[in-house]
């Protein structure tokens, strides 16, 4: 796994589980009764943003290091997802020296 990757990685998931945590404890104007004129009742009143980004990035931290050592200690592989034979029976092996055999 390269840096770019990784980097890529963590924030597919940092953006995606801050999207799942954003809605848990939300109180809306509507739910406080204090509806301010010209906004929505649904508009966020107390939103704890600074909470919920220090519990996303610990939560995407625990999933980025579990998912690292999966992909990089090759329990799971790409030949796991071939379900139709497309990448044929034997793994393509390239000499390291750069020779052909």
């Amino acid at each position: 796994m390269t840096i770019t990757s990784a980097l890529v990685l963590y924030a597919v998931l940092w953006f995606m589980t801050f999207l799942i945590v954003i809605p848990i404890r939300l109180e809306t104007q509507g739910d406080l009764g204090e509806v301010v004129p010209g906004t929505h009742a649904g508009a966020p009143e107390n939103h704890h943003l600074k909470t919920k980004a220090k519990i996303t990035t610990l939560a995407a931290a625990v999933m980025w290091v579990g998912l690292y050592f999966i992909i990089t200690s090759g329990v799971i592989s790409i030949r796991d997802f071939d379900w139709f034979n497309r990448m044929g029976d034997a793994p393509v092996t390239v000499p390291v020296d750069g020779t052909d055999g």
